[in-house]
């Protein structure tokens, strides 16, 4: 039963149905684990009728993890018509804090994948699905703090509306609030952030193919889809994340050859930045924004522009792994400190308590902002023998994550007292 809008929310002891969640789950897959043994195990408890509902999501996220996005995303719909709340158990049987995660009904990768923000940890986390035509029930179960992990995608607008509506009267602390996430947007981000001194980020306009096709035979110019917009560009296919489709396009020609390639219809165009350092490579740097402080996640180097992690093969040169470890180890007294204003200012304007930057420098030595994100995976994946800098620097992540938690915890306990 869903709770009247202008009704105090009350808590109620939560039924939630346990699962591996997220984490573990990719873990396995990211090491080379078999997943198939599991997911027909968890087919059979299904079949014999004997299956939890967090069995059935944990199948879901199997069956996306192997490449099976269609049939994972039936099955995590399926069961979250009949059951919305789940819990990953923490490291402890006696957790120390209950933290409620607010998700959506989409894709492994439109959620923030806190199960490893909360790895190792002594906090509970129990993760409330708000679907459509079922939204928030009206007693939510007790927890000590909650936060909200749906992204600002369009499938997540209803469930980020839902819970808006019900934040004022929320009984405890609600981190991450929905009406500031849909600030991150491509679109929405550039104007949020313009006329920080010190930050460069390029208006980021909505195109549609008319447009660009109108563009590419010389029919209409740059600057009628948006003023700074020049050749070369940045093109990419809306609603895309991962580098999916995205292209730089040198001239009309270009632009209509990649069109020729795409059926979507609508885009998003920016221009194009040459972030090159002086030795001919491009670096990109991932920052956690945690309660307003920026924490270093990774650093890609590589000889392309259009880098992400996987890309830059850093596991392959030791060369590279040794300048991203000086990178993290130097990170507050270099990094940080060179583009101190910028990021307290943007995260000020951001607002939100957690959120992940994707950033590098300019040629003037601005920080160049590619794309701000609440759903980024933050993990300890990487293997500690090829990358021993890593696991510390990612437990400072989660300790400041855990430690935020529990300062919000603690300052609505004294409130209440």
């Amino acid at each position: 039963m869903q709770h009247p809008v202008s009704a105090p929310i009350g808590v109620t002891a939560p039924n939630y149905s346990d699962r591996i969640g997220f984490a573990q789950l990719t873990r396995r897959a990211f090491e080379g684990g078999d997943l198939h043994p599991l997911r027909e195990h968890l087919l059979g408890r299904i079949e014999q009728g004997t299956a939890e509902a967090g069995e059935g999501l944990d199948l879901s996220l199997i069956a996306q993890l192997l490449g099976e996005k269609e049939a994972g995303l039936v099955i995590q719909t399926e069961v979250l018509s009949f059951h919305q709340l789940f819990r990953t158990p923490c490291a402890i049987s006696k957790p120390r804090l209950r933290v409620l995660a607010l998700a959506a009904d989409i894709d492994m990768g439109g959620n923030t994948p806190i199960d490893f923000l909360l790895e190792d940890s002594d906090i509970e986390l129990l993760t409330l699905y708000v679907v459509k035509g079922i939204g928030l029930p009206e007693n939510l179960p007790e927890h000590d703090v909650a936060i909200v992990i749906a992204s600002d995608s369009e499938e997540c607008r209803e469930a980020l509306a839902l819970i808006e509506k019900a934040a004022p009267r929320w009984p405890r602390p609600l981190l991450n609030r929905p009406d500031l996430i849909g600030n991150l947007d491509r679109d929405k981000l550039y104007r949020l952030l313009a006329g920080i001194s010190g930050l460069d980020i390029p208006v980021t306009a909505p195109a549609t193919r008319t447009q660009l096709s109108e563009l590419s035979e010389a029919k209409i110019a740059c600057e009628s889809i948006t003023g700074e917009l020049h050749f070369p560009m940045i093109v990419r296919p809306r609603g895309t994340h991962a580098g999916v489709g995205l292209a730089k396009i040198d001239d009309a020609a270009a632009l209509k050859a990649y069109l020729a390639e795409r059926q979507e219809q609508d885009f998003f165009v920016a221009r194009f930045v040459d972030y090159a350092s002086p030795d001919g490579l491009y670096r990109k740097y991932r920052l956690a924004m945690v309660d307003g402080k920026p924490y270093a996640c990774h650093m890609a180097i590589a000889d392309r522009w259009d880098i992400w992690y996987l890309n830059a093969y850093m596991a392959f040169s030791e060369e590279k792994r040794a300048e991203e470890a000086a990178f993290m180890l130097d990170f507050d007294t270099a990094f940080a400190a060179r583009h101190r204003n910028a990021l307290d200012e943007m995260s000020k304007r951001v607002g939100l308590d957690y959120f992940i930057v994707d950033c590098a420098e300019n040629p003037n030595g601005e920080l160049l902002v590619f794309e701000g994100d609440n759903t980024a995976v933050v993990h300890n994946m990487d293997p500690p023998a090829v990358f021993p800098y890593k696991p510390p620097q990612m437990r400072k992540i989660f300790a400041a994550f855990t430690a935020m938690l529990s300062r919000h915890a603690r300052a609505d306990e004294k409130s209440a007292a």
